[in-house]
C-alpha cells in the first residue's frame, strides 16, 4: 500500500511537470515571455515568400535573408520557404494562425491589398504587422522571343483593333497586379472595352505559358524577367517607371511613358510579421531593416535587381498603406472591376 502511495505521488510530480514545461513551450513557442525578449532572435527564424519559387516574393525575402546574413545583422539561421496561392492569400489565412508570433517574417506587395478589394480573401493589410517598406519595383511586360510584337504601340494597337486579339496572362488574379498593372496602361493608351481584354491567371506559372506560346503577353515585374531577356527567351517590350532603372538588360527596356503612354505603377515590396507581433520583435526588426537599408550590400542588391529605394519605417509604411488600399479602390471601380 505504502508503495502504491508513493508511486501515485511520483506519477502526480511528473504529471504536473510535463504540464508546467508544456505550458513554458507553448509560450517560448508564440515569442512570449520575458527571456523570448531579452535573447531574440533565437533559433532559426521562418522567412517566408507567400508565392513561388523564382516570383518577385521569393527574390525579395531570399536576398534580404541573403543581406542580412552577409552583412552579420542577424547571425541565427533564417531558412526561406515558400507558401504560394491565392495571389498570396493562402499564407495570409495561415498567419492568422500565428498571431502573436516573433519568428515568422515575410514579404508583401501590393497584392496583400488587392486580393481584399477584388474579393479573393477577407484579410487585408490590417491582419499583419508591418515592419518596414524596402523597395519599390515595377511591373514589365514580355513576350517570346518570336513573338511579332515589337512595342508597346504594337500591343495597343492591336487592342484597339479587335479587343480579343492579345491572351494576356499573369501570376495574380483577375483585379490583382498584374492584371492591374497592365489594364491602367492599356487605358492611358485609350483601349475601350478595358473589362473585354482576354486575361488569365496562371498561379505561377506564366512564364511558361508565354514561352509555349499559350499566352501573347506576360505581365510581371521588372525584377523578375531579367535573366530570361538576358539569355533571348523573351523580349521586353516595356516597363512602367517614369525613368530608366537598373543596369544591363534592365536599363535598355524602355519605359510605356517614352512609348507615348502617359502612366506609371509602382510596385512597392515591403517586410511584415504576423497579427500582434510582439512588441519587442517590431523594435527588433524596425531597427535592423533600418540598418539594412544603408549597407553596401543592400545597395548593390538593389543595383542588381534593377530596385528602386522606397523606405519607410513602420508608423510611415502603416499609413502609406491606408492611403494606397483607398487609391487602389478609387482604380478600381474607375476600370470597373469593383462597385
Amino acid at each position: 500500500m505504502r508503495r502504491m502511495r508513493r508511486m501515485s505521488r511520483i506519477m502526480m510530480i511528473i504529471a504536473a511537470a510535463a504540464i508546467m514545461l508544456t505550458a513554458s513551450t507553448a509560450v517560448f513557442a508564440n515569442g512570449q515571455g520575458e527571456a523570448s525578449a531579452e535573447n531574440y532572435p533565437s533559433g532559426n527564424l521562418d522567412f517566408v515568400a507567400p508565392g513561388g519559387a523564382g516570383g518577385g516574393w521569393d527574390l525579395t525575402i531570399r536576398t534580404t535573408a541573403k543581406a542580412l546574413k552577409d552583412t552579420k545583422l542577424v547571425n541565427v539561421p533564417m531558412p526561406v520557404r515558400n507558401n504560394p496561392g491565392a495571389g498570396g492569400s493562402v499564407h495570409l489565412a495561415s498567419l492568422q494562425e500565428m498571431k502573436g508570433e516573433d519568428r515568422t517574417i515575410t514579404v508583401y506587395s501590393s497584392p496583400l491589398l488587392l486580393t481584399k478589394l477584388n474579393g479573393t480573401t477577407d484579410l487585408g493589410h490590417n491582419d499583419v504587422t508591418p515592419l518596414a517598406c524596402l523597395i519599390a519595383d515595377y511591373a514589365s511586360f514580355v513576350v517570346a522571343a518570336n513573338s511579332p510584337y515589337n512595342s508597346m504601340a504594337d500591343i495597343m494597337n492591336a487592342l484597339k483593333n479587335d479587343i480579343k486579339s492579345v491572351k494576356i496572362g499573369g501570376n495574380s488574379s483577375a483585379g490583382s497586379m498584374d492584371h492591374l498593372q497592365f489594364l491602367l496602361m492599356a487605358k492611358a493608351a485609350g483601349v475601350q472595352n478595358l473589362n473585354q481584354i482576354d486575361y488569365v491567371s496562371f498561379d505561377d506559372s506564366a512564364v511558361a505559358q508565354v514561352l509555349g506560346g499559350h499566352i501573347d503577353l506576360f505581365s510581371t515585374g521588372l525584377s523578375e524577367i531579367a535573366s530570361l531577356v538576358e539569355s533571348g527567351d523573351l523580349k521586353a517590350l516595356g516597363q512602367t517607371a517614369g525613368h530608366r532603372v537598373g543596369t544591363g538588360v534592365i536599363a535598355e527596356i524602355q519605359t510605356c511613358k517614352e512609348q507615348g503612354i502617359d502612366a506609371t505603377f509602382i510596385n512597392w515590396r515591403g517586410i511584415f510579421g504576423p497579427p500582434e507581433m510582439p512588441e519587442y520583435a517590431v523594435t527588433y526588426w524596425r531597427n535592423t531593416l533600418k540598418e539594412l537599408v544603408q549597407t553596401d550590400e543592400w545597395a548593390q542588391a538593389k543595383t542588381t535587381n534593377g530596385w528602386d529605394d522606397a523606405y519607410m519605417d513602420a508608423p510611415e509604411f502603416a499609413e502609406f498603406l491606408d492611403q494606397a488600399n483607398a487609391d487602389y479602390e478609387s482604380i478600381l471601380k474607375e476600370i470597373g472591376m469593383i462597385k
